[in-house]
């Protein structure tokens, strides 16, 4: 999917994507032929943190703002898509619980997805947004083929969200929690070392996913561990959250503390690919997050450690494709997008 041409024929019409931050609101537009009419990062402030109702008129505000920005008529928008960060329902109810991002109590079991439709006057879907962007590199990835293919993606930041998607969809589950890779535990065999604690999660789970690959898992897990084997290594006089911080910059220089962590998270993302492979043989194995913004040769290097960590059957390396994440800063927008077009077509039978 391409930048659009700025000629427009009458009878095109068009989604628009809002991907919802803790910080911003990333907005794109998305014509019927698949083409973004925006080719870089649209932000503005979310005011989450100010309660719903500020974010819901941020939203609004984000969505109107997207369409003079690209001179869109709001008669031709057919529908939004909308993404968030977890945990919230399949059709946009944020958790009883709250998340990271929605912690006050009005934001409890909210539900932002109708909210903003009822605001705006349009059909809006909803998507997680880890499974936002796993379904835009999917896309990326695969192009007009995209319906027939499967895919499985890692992305990689303070957490470790992710996406399976099936047929150009994705699988969102029962409740619309499907795709927590972060939270599958893993075997630990030939990932820590001998006297390396059981990394411990948030969530209360030993050993997922996200305890080793994740920010929060460098800060509570690795780096301690590790710098108690490099004592003499830079980072070990800065605090443990500035350390974790920095160590992606040591990674690109080769340093061996750095490279012996990201190792141990390209051999987590590698056993939770292991997994997937049993349960969904995708096409693709998609890799995205902080390390995918970082020097070239390093994610390289990454999606290497990952790929010879992935324990496939012949057949299975004959077929599959391991792929980065294109366009991170966007691809929650873009993704959102995605899903309100497919939703779109197949509302009409197209």
């Amino acid at each position: 999917m391409d930048q659009a041409e700025s000629v427009r024929t009458p009878s095109s019409w068009v989604v628009v994507g809002l991907d919802n931050g803790g910080t911003c609101n990333n907005a794109t537009v998305l014509d019927a032929t698949g083409q973004y009419l925006v080719d870089h990062l649209v932000e503005s402030p979310s005011l989450v943190t100010e309660g719903p109702e500020s974010a819901i008129e941020a939203l609004a505000e984000a969505f109107h703002n997207i369409l003079d920005l690209t001179s869109t008529p709001l008669t031709l928008v057919r529908a939004v898509g909308l993404d968030t960060p977890g945990p919230a329902s399949a059709t946009g109810v944020i958790s009883s619980k709250g998340s990271t991002n929605f912690n006050q109590k009005s934001w409890h079991g909210f539900d932002i997805r109708g909210a903003l439709e009822a605001r705006i006057g349009l059909p809006v879907y909803y998507a997680n947004d880890a499974n936002a962007a796993a379904l835009y590199a999917h896309y990326r990835l695969f192009g007009a083929d995209s319906t027939t293919r499967s895919s499985v993606a890692a992305i990689v930041g303070t957490g470790l969200g992710g996406g399976v998607v099936e047929n150009g969809k994705v699988v969102s589950g029962a409740a619309g929690m499907a795709g927590e890779l972060g939270h599958v535990q893993i075997p630990l065999h030939g990932v820590l070392e001998n006297d390396q604690p059981v990394p411990q999660c948030n969530c209360g789970f030993e050993g997922d996913v996200e305890s080793i690959a994740s920010l929060t898992g460098i800060k509570k897990n690795l780096l301690p561990y590790w710098l108690t084997k490099f004592p003499g290594h830079p980072l070990a006089a800065e605090p443990i959250p500035t350390a974790a911080k920095m160590l992606r910059g040591y990674g690109e220089k080769d340093d061996p503390l750095a490279l012996a962590v990201f190792g141990q998270q390209a051999k987590a993302i590698g056993k939770l690919f292991t997994i997937a492979a049993n349960f969904t043989d995708p096409d693709a194995y998609l890799l995205g997050g902080g390390v995918v913004e970082a020097a070239p040769h390093f994610r390289q290097w990454f999606l290497n450690a990952v790929r010879e960590s992935t324990d496939l059957r012949a057949e299975q390396q004959a077929a599959a494709t391991f792929a980065l994440v294109a366009d991170l800063d966007m691809a929650g927008a873009r993704g959102a997008a995605v899903a309100a077009l497919e939703a779109v077509r197949e509302a009409r039978g197209l």
